[in-house]
């Protein structure tokens, strides 16, 4: 007798293999048996005509302060996350000394959109240094696995104090102190370590973030550091604007410590070439020995713009202004309104020079409607701008008879990353380099503009079932991407394939009947704080460490997540049998 028996499924074990049909025997928190299994289980789930996955790994969310007040992680958890590793870009609230905590919650606002009342009241404070902070999230209860990584601008703001904000370069006896503070942390459990060198990533009073200067000593040494300690990989992103000179300077990292660097790879409209140059680097670095991936989203990096969204194509509109905060029943009868229609509609707002503000108001050309069924691949033929070509109308006018759906709560998607030929070929290109890893879900931040935590459910729905302006792509690719590949790229091989002797984190989805729905906003954040979320259909179970964690998206109440710490090794004695390149 077994204790959870998964019976008849298409099993896609995660390495890439053809999935085949079988069973799925669990013994406590591991995989005992894949294939036909005669004993019987003291709980069984029927997955006729469902597949059956490893649970996915999310390499790249923002739960650092939602992982300590909230077990779920939603809603990367709607969408068959197991495994969720933060600290990402740099940014986080570890190490940490009292005088510096509203300087950490401002970044993490203006970097990542997640608002500052909701970490204020959420967050405790039960740490200072990095291993503090991995033994407060070790104590909260948790659905799912954790891992963490220690983010920069933290480690330069404790060990600098007020230079480091004011981009000072280091001295040398910092950048050591630094390297000190990341092998800590390492030593402590830590996955590995992030920065950020993007002109993006600002504070929330508009400051760039700490790390944005930092100069090739001060990183060198901390790769030194960690190249001496033999643990941990690298995680950044950077603008890339002169892209071999910063690239070189990265590619360093890897050369001094030996450790594994993943590199946000994305296309941006103003350098809308960078990228594929970036992805030529890293090729040429894998080629010499270095072990560098480019980590890539399945979709566009969407806005999502309304009067529920924290932005909208009206912002900088002082008719508009008049009533933004006001309560939606009240906007929406504003606007409904013909007079104040009219005078909003006539108004020529002034927008700050260079600023992305401007594109996200007249854009029009990248502005899509959002339906209950969201398509990330939308022609340009529906953009606001050809639908105002086609009816002679003002395209402010198409903007606001489309926010004015729903009541109010319609949103427009704005492919603001990845859509600068229109369509998703770019996108399609940096999934299928063999140097590229998926990533880049965010989940947890952007609270009111993006909510990509649904990533996994693109990549199934997407790429390998309903793809029409394109190739699609096998679905036993993309299973092992969001599994047994990323399992590698953060070093926790114990699980990410279903195998016996692996760990017991398993899907199991009904593929045919797996629908994502449009974002929404709810406010179930700590003092109210607003959030987009995301539900999906087809997600029949999602098991952690062998105990059915969740049914159809919904907590069953079951806390059987953990924190990684550390590399994880492959258990002695797994029997895997196949393997993809």
């Amino acid at each position: 007798m077994h204790d959870l028996v998964i019976r008849g499924g298409t099993v896609f074990d995660g390495t890439g293999a053809k999935p085949i049909e079988a069973d799925v025997a669990i013994d406590g928190r591991t995989i005992v048996a894949v294939g036909k299994v005669a004993g019987g289980g003291r709980e069984e789930i029927d997955a006729k005509g469902q597949i059956v996955t490893p649970g996915f790994i999310d390499v790249h969310t923002h739960y650092d302060g939602q992982v300590t007040w909230d077990p779920y992680l939603q809603p990367s958890t709607f969408h068959g996350v197991t495994t969720a590793v933060m600290g990402n870009c740099g940014v986080g609230f570890a190490p940490c000394k009292p005088e510096s905590r509203d300087w950490l919650l401002g970044l993490m606002e203006g970097v990542e959109d997640i608002p500052g009342t909701a970490l204020a009241e959420g967050i405790k404070w039960n740490w200072e240094s990095f291993a503090d902070y991995m033994n407060a999230v070790e104590a909260s209860p948790l659905a799912l696995d954790v891992g963490l990584q220690i983010p920069h601008a933290a480690v330069r703001a404790y060990v600098m104090g007020e230079r480091a904000p004011a981009l000072e370069p280091a001295t040398a006896a910092e950048a050591e102190e630094m390297g000190r503070l990341v092998v800590e942390a390492l030593e402590a459990g830590a996955l590995g370590f992030s920065t950020s060198r993007t002109v993006k990533h600002k504070d929330v009073k508009g400051a760039s973030t700490p790390t944005l200067k930092a100069e090739a000593m001060e990183l060198h040494g901390i790769a030194r550091a960690m190249g001496k300690a033999g643990k941990g990989v690298l995680q950044l992103i950077a603008d890339f604007k002169d892209t071999d000179a910063e690239f070189a300077m990265l590619r360093g990292m890897v050369e001094i410590s030996g450790r594994p660097l993943s590199i946000t790879i994305e296309q941006d409209d103003r350098w809308p070439d960078v990228w594929a140059r970036v992805l030529h680097n890293i090729a040429e670095a894998n080629k010499a020995g270095l072990p560098i991936k480019g980590q890539v989203p399945p979709r566009a990096t969407g806005l999502l713009l309304g009067l529920t969204a924290s932005l909208n194509p009206f912002v900088m509109h002082q008719t508009f202004r008049s009533i933004w905060g006001a309560p939606l029943e009240q906007q929406v009868k504003a606007l409904r309104d013909p007079e104040f229609r009219a005078r909003l509609l006539a108004e020529e707002p002034a927008y700050p020079a260079g600023e992305i503000i401007e594109m996200l108001c007249t854009g029009y050309h990248k502005m899509f409607a959002l339906g209950e069924v969201p398509n990330y691949e939308p022609a340009p033929e529906e953009s606001v701008k050809a639908r105002a070509e086609r009816s002679g109308k003002n395209p402010r006018e198409i903007l606001l008879d489309l926010m004015l759906e729903r009541d109010g709560k319609a949103l427009i998607y704005f492919p603001l990353m990845n859509y600068h030929c229109g369509s998703l070929d770019d996108v399609q290109k940096m999934l299928t380099h063999p140097n590229t890893a998926f990533g880049l879900s965010d989940g947890g931040a952007h609270c009111g503009i993006i909510c990509d935590a649904s990533f996994p459910s693109t990549l199934l729905t997407h790429w390998g079932r309903d793809r029409t302006r394109g190739p699609k792509l096998p679905l036993e690719w993309l299973i092992h991407g969001l599994t047994g590949r990323n399992a590698e790229l953060i070093n926790v091989l114990d699980r990410g394939i279903l195998a016996p002797g692996m760990k017991a984190d398993v899907n199991v989805i009904d593929f045919d009947g797996l629908k994502l729905y449009s974002p929404h906003i709810v406010n179930d954040l700590p003092a109210g704080g607003k959030r987009l979320i995301q539900h999906a259909d087809g997600y029949t179970a999602s098991i952690v460490s062998g105990t059915v964690a969740f049914r159809n998206g919904t907590p069953t109440g079951a806390l059987n997540g953990k924190l990684i710490r550390g590399a994880q090794t492959r258990p002695q004695g797994a029997r895997i049998s196949t393997a993809a390149d």
